[in-house]
Formats: C-alpha cells, sequence, structure tokens
C-alpha cells in the first residue's frame, strides 16, 4: 500500500478553486482502486478543505499538519493557544500586517485585506488563494466578529519584512514563520505555522498509523508550505506551477495543474 498526500491550492486544483481537474480525480480514483491511501495535505482548515471531501479521500493534513485525520479517526489536534492567538493578532496589526484567522470550521479576515490583494499582481497560489476565496464568499467572516474559538493558523501578507519584527520577537519561538519565496507580486505573505506540527510531520502521523513505511509515501506540492511535506515523503513531486526552491528540493518535478500534472505524475510513477 502507498500513501499518497496532495496539496490543494496549485496542486489538485487551481489556487482558490474546489474543482479538481477530471484527470486527477480518475487518477486518484485508479490510485485507490489498487489498494493506495489518498490524503488531503494542506494548509487549508477543515471548513474550507470540505467541499473536496466529496470526492473520497481517505483523510486529511489539515492546517498546515494542525489537525490529522485517516478515515473517521482523528490522530492529531493542536490548535494555539489563547494567549498565542491574541499575542499574534495584537503584534502582526501594531505592524500594519494584514491577518486572516483560521479556525476549525471558520476563516476569518481583517476588512480590509479584499483591498489590499486588489492591487497585488497575479500569479503566487497563496495570494490568488485569498483573492479568489474573498471573492466568492467563501466563508470568511470579518475579523471583528472573531469569537475566540481555537484557532490554528494565521496568514499573513504584507508589504515589507521588518513589519514581522515585533511578532517574530513576541512568537518565533513557538512559530515557524512560513514566507512564500515569490518576491515578484509586490507583497509579502506566508503562514504561522505552530512548531509543533508541520505536513511532514502529519505524513508521518499517517503512515505510522497504518504501518506504511515511509519509503512508500508520495508527497505532491507547489509552494514553500510543502517544504516539510516534501522533505518528508520518500518521493516528492514538484509541480511545474510551483515555487522554484522547492523544485529543486523534490525528487521529480510534473506539469503545471492546468496541464494534467497529477495524473501525469501518477501514471509515471505507477501509482494509477
Amino acid at each position: 500500500m502507498k500513501l499518497i498526500f496532495l496539496d490543494i491550492d496549485g496542486t489538485l486544483t487551481t489556487p482558490g478553486s474546489n474543482e479538481p481537474p477530471a484527470s486527477a480525480l480518475e487518477a486518484i480514483r485508479k490510485a485507490q482502486a489498487k489498494g493506495n491511501k489518498v490524503f488531503l495535505c494542506t494548509g487549508r482548515n477543515y471548513a474550507m478543505l470540505k467541499p473536496l471531501l466529496k470526492y473520497g479521500f481517505d483523510g486529511m493534513v489539515a492546517g498546515a499538519g494542525g489537525f490529522v485525520t485517516c478515515g473517521d479517526k482523528v490522530l492529531f489536534d493542536c490548535p494555539m493557544t489563547d494567549e498565542q492567538t491574541k499575542t499574534a493578532l495584537d503584534t502582526l496589526h501594531r505592524g500594519g500586517v494584514f491577518c486572516t484567522l483560521e479556525t476549525k470550521d471558520v476563516t476569518y479576515g481583517d476588512e480590509n485585506l479584499s483591498d489590499f490583494l486588489a492591487g497585488q499582481s497575479e500569479g503566487n497560489s497563496e495570494i490568488e488563494r485569498w483573492r479568489k476565496a474573498l471573492s466568492d464568499s467563501l466563508n470568511i467572516h470579518p475579523m471583528s466578529e472573531y469569537d475566540g474559538r481555537p484557532a490554528y493558523k494565521v496568514v499573513i501578507m504584507c508589504l515589507r519584512m521588518d513589519q514581522l519584527d515585533e511578532a517574530k520577537a513576541a512568537l518565533e519561538k513557538d512559530f515557524n514563520f512560513v514566507i512564500q519565496d515569490v518576491p515578484a507580486h509586490g507583497c509579502l505573505n506566508g503562514e504561522l505555522i505552530n512548531r509543533k506540527f508541520d505536513k511532514g510531520r502529519g505524513v508521518l502521523r499517517v503512515a505510522e498509523y497504518l504501518g506504511v513505511p515511509v519509503s512508500d509515501t508520495y508527497g505532491f506540492g507547489d509552494s514553500m508550505n510543502d517544504l516539510e511535506m516534501i522533505k518528508t515523503v520518500g518521493t516528492s513531486v514538484c509541480m511545474a506551477n510551483g515555487s522554484e526552491t522547492l523544485k529543486k528540493m523534490s525528487d521529480m518535478v510534473c506539469p503545471a495543474v492546468t496541464d494534467d500534472g497529477l495524473a501525469k505524475a501518477f501514471a509515471e510513477l505507477g501509482l494509477d
């Protein structure tokens, strides 16, 4: 049995979309028919990945590793503490950083985030995801409505790295500041990921639970928030539309998500 882990935005779907190419769905079903298991491995929270569950995935590594399931079994659930959430939002906002806060079931965004994104160029999968989500009103609530429910991750966008200085001083001991490496888009964007988890450790949790050696795991991604997954799996694949840095670290580069990349990679690797 092989375990296959798929990032969503820029990998399984075009950024911000919930509709995988038909070729990808066919490849996934064939892989499962051969006895393999296919998992979503994404920075999205449960609420934002939920529309994809109708396609019959075997579990998820959600919230960049903060919430991990196999079938109906929850293997790991690690939200931020209330103090960490408050410190993150306070320090980031004082630095003029635009934030979205991801809980399990709701995503909250700064009210002026859509205006900020409207001024940015296209191409970065994370920026495109949020632009799409905001324009389509995909369950992103105003930050003023945040009710204190447990949060797993903060997505950040700003114009200069020094805007993160105060937040880093307060939080870097507990959180990785994962910044995307696509500077041509006019802004910095990334995520605060708890050092207690990442996508790679999510992969390991699933593999251990199922008794599958890491050498029989496959990971597909496109951006730097896939780095730990790419470094962990037995066989790593980066999309042609992905980060140049990630491509250099991957075992294989497959065609872009818009060019049936997953289906072609599954076929080349003998997964379907």
